[in-house]
């Protein structure tokens, strides 16, 4: 089958690329490469069909015409809490006016269904402690741009589901972490203290290191979304239910490096969701899906990769 992946260049979407490639499907990354790496998907180039492209753009329409997929997996986004609190415009524009673009080519061309992207982490909110771990019906309540802009996605992908038909499959995901993620962006903890272990630099832990996450392997993710093309619809968490905090993180990374790096407490991020454990009850029922790494495991295959790899 023809499967579009956009953002197929970035963290996710290489490893996404990869899944679909095990599976035998064709694949057609678009990208604009504002932060996903060519490097990311070398070892696929023989095997794929890359065209870099904006998905806000009246040529991305063009070129999903052309290739006239079966199946879209939606990736692309801005995808940092700081930067959509600092600039909100730029977070609507890539992800709202994107995503808009791409369902309207998805209605055009009769696609089958897409496979979107949501945050786990951030379209919930802050919720009491007695619903955690998040389950997917809990009111969608944004304490973030970001966050909003991810959770209205959510009710456009519902209305083009109820006006056009478009089947759909909204992946809420918990913190992601593995190899190729970006250890100089503003998020993903698990890669930017990696880089810092690797180099013997400070880490910097925001507040006071008791902000928790449900940290999921790269792979395990990529294994959802293959599988959510024909299983599974409306929002579906991708989690392990259980809740690390970054102070954990620290001292997991030091146990699994052997070494040690400074460390210091700076400010507490604006707009930051303080817990988030998501239930992954409903993808074991729809998806047939449950996490495979612990997080010791792959936090000692990550730092092994990236050291390697030399970040």
């Amino acid at each position: 089958m023809k499967v579009i992946v956009t953002g197929g260049a970035g963290f996710i979407g290489s490893h996404v690329v990869g899944e679909l490639l095990e599976k035998k499907h064709e694949v057609y990354v678009i990208d604009d490469f504002s932060s996903g790496k060519l490097e990311n998907i070398s070892e696929y180039l023989p095997f794929i069909n890359v065209i870099c492209c904006d998905i806000t753009s009246c040529e991305y329409r063009k070129i999903a015409k052309r290739i006239c997929p079966d199946y879209v997996i939606h990736l692309a986004a801005q995808a940092s809490v700081a930067v959509s609190q600092k600039d909100p415009f730029l977070d609507v524009k890539t992800n709202l006016l994107g995503l808009v673009n791409i369902l309207e080519s998805c209605r055009e061309l009769s696609c089958k269904k897409i496979v979107f992207a949501a945050s786990g982490g951030t379209i919930y909110g802050d919720v009491p402690e007695d619903n955690l771990p998040i389950t997917e019906d809990l009111p969608l309540k944004a304490c973030s741009f970001y966050g909003l802009t991810k959770m209205t996605s959510v009710h456009y992908l519902e209305l083009y589901k109820k006006h056009f038909g478009l089947d759909y499959c909204a992946l809420a995901l918990g913190n992601v972490y593995g190899p190729k993620q970006d250890p100089y962006g503003e998020s993903g903890v698990v890669a930017i203290f990696t880089n810092k272990f690797i180099n013997n630099e400070e880490c910097r832990i925001n507040g006071d290191g008791s902000v928790t996450r449900d940290y999921v392997y790269c792979k395990d993710i990529a294994r959802a979304f293959v599988m959510a093309l024909e299983k599974g619809h409306g929002i579906i968490n991708l989690g392990t239910g259980v809740e690390t905090s970054v102070t954990q993180v620290y001292e997991m990374i030091k146990i699994a490096s052997g070494r040690t790096a400074p460390l210091r407490h700076v400010a507490p991020l604006p707009g930051e969701v303080k817990r988030v454990a998501l239930s992954n009850s409903k993808a074991k029922l729809e998806l047939g899906w449950e996490p495979q790494f612990d997080f010791n495991n792959g936090i000692k295959l990550t730092y092994e990769a990236e050291e390697k790899r030399g970040i």
